[in-house]
């Protein structure tokens, strides 16, 4: 295959970074795009000259000439678009998290043994600086045994209120939480035995917005580690950046921290302070760049070189099920075991 053509389903924040980054990648052919927005859709087809544009994406799926699909709806419609990309011999970049339900994971789980198409889980923190850095200094024995490790991940509360329309179907634990699990598990190399967690719902739902401010998790790994992971919804639109993002980790022999955030530019006029995030991705000299970006273009390396990606589906799976023990945990106000 010498040019993977690609589809994706919608055009929101994530999906225009898609979109920018699937048009400018040389191996890349933007076929089809697929938004319930006509408005957005039409835009976005004409400015990245997308031959099949359709509001529906079964309609996008029955197009011939697609290889693969990106999935970037609300995390709780994932389900559907992936079974039917899956049964249909494309490849799938999904966003985190996988699925909101272990029986919706199953049922990817299930077309996949029937259809074993290349199939990728979105968690790219993976390609984030310092996180594989910290795996590698573990992995080369230069931390000695993780004791604990502390992992902050938090938004502002433009998030929830502005930029997700659906926040009050999903929560920060899903939405961030699932990255924080997806990167402990991979710089430990290790899975979660039990989780204690809990929650707060004060600020967001005054506002109308019916999901938990915060979540704070204690999470036991099996080989005795244990984390502090950090979710939260209501920083202040003031903050320097919209992710407040840190990690830390340590062992007997060492201490290692990641702090890449507030990354931002800052832009002063007469009038006002504005800033513009410069972390995950952006345009520079007409080519996105950033860690995001990254995780984009391994999964066009695997699929046109027929590898599997290095996030698949069991990390998805795995990682909903801890998503779930944790809400499980703040629920029951208990410890929960896996």
């Amino acid at each position: 295959m010498d040019k993977l053509r690609v589809g994706v389903v919608a055009l929101g924040t994530f999906g225009e970074m898609l979109l920018q980054t699937y048009s400018d990648h040389p191996a890349v052919d933007l076929v089809a795009v697929c938004d319930v927005d006509e408005a957005r859709l039409e835009a976005a087809a004409q400015e990245f000259g997308v031959p099949g544009h359709f509001t529906d994406y079964r309609d996008l799926l029955a197009v011939d000439a697609l290889d693969a699909v990106s999935i970037v709806t609300p995390d709780f419609t994932h389900t559907d678009i992936a079974v039917e990309a899956v049964n249909r011999s494309k490849a799938v970049l999904v966003e985190k998290p996988l699925a909101t339900s272990l029986e919706d994971c199953d049922r990817i789980g299930e077309a996949l043994k029937a259809n074993p198409v290349p199939f990728m889980v979105d968690f790219h923190n993976r390609w984030n600086g310092g996180v594989p850095r910290i795996r590698e200094a573990i992995e080369a024995g230069e931390v000695g045994a993780v004791q604990m490790a502390y992992h902050r991940l938090s938004d502002t509360i433009f998030v929830p209120t502005k930029m997700l329309s659906w926040a009050a179907r999903s929560s920060v634990c899903w939405f961030l939480g699932s990255h924080c699990l997806d990167t402990l598990r991979w710089v430990l190399q290790d899975e979660v035995k039990r989780v204690y967690a809990v929650s707060q719902s004060r600020v967001l739902k005054g506002m109308g917005i019916d999901t938990p401010d915060y979540y704070l998790s204690v999470v036991e790994f099996r080989g005795g580690a244990r984390a502090l992971i950090e979710n939260c919804w209501i920083l202040p639109n003031s903050s320097p950046s919209v992710v407040d993002f840190k990690l830390e980790v340590v062992g007997e022999k060492a201490t290692l921290y990641f702090d890449p955030s507030p990354e931002r530019l800052l832009k002063l006029t007469a009038e006002k302070i504005a800033t513009v995030d410069t972390y995950a991705g952006l345009p520079v000299h007409g080519r996105m760049v950033g860690f995001a970006v990254e995780s984009i273009r391994h999964f066009v390396e695997c699929v046109l070189t027929g590898r599997q990606p290095m996030v698949g589906f069991e990390d998805g799976r795995e990682v909903t099920r801890v998503i779930l023990a944790m809400e499980q945990s703040a629920r029951e106000g208990r410890p929960v075991d896996l």
